[in-house]
């Protein structure tokens, strides 16, 4: 499913020269674009690259996006740390609405590189 519009749910400008790539099959070069990946999957409820990004030591057996009322707004990244031996972490806020209220997420992941592809593995979340 590709927006509506050519501005990519992450906030780039351009969704097939950002995320749409890597919704597309094309592995994310770095931890960073992974998450961005990620957070426009979650807008456009695409389950199927959400879990086969999901590192499988901690993927959940589904996620049932379909049936949420989350109304994504935007992303920030705060901080990408490529880190050492495969690891990485990104940092960020993701705003949105549930039933017209507004929420925020913010969250530090953890992503490992594994097999030539970046997993995300975990997140804290942050005050």
């Amino acid at each position: 499913m590709k927006p509506k519009t050519s501005l990519c749910p992450c906030g780039a400008p351009d969704y097939t020269a950002c995320c749409g790539r890597y919704l597309g099959g094309i592995p994310a070069p770095d931890a960073e674009a992974l998450m961005r990946s990620r957070y426009s999957a979650y807008v456009l409820k695409l389950e199927p690259y959400l879990l086969e990004t999901w590192h499988p030591s901690t993927r959940p057996a589904s996620l049932d996006l379909a049936a949420d009322n989350i109304k994504w707004l935007e992303l920030e990244v705060k901080k990408h740390s490529p880190g050492s031996e495969g690891c990485a972490t990104v940092e960020f806020v993701a705003r949105y609405k549930v039933g017209g209220r507004a929420q925020r997420l913010h969250e530090l992941s953890r992503f490992v590189f594994e097999d030539g592809r970046w997993y995300y593995v975990d997140g804290e979340f942050e005050e």
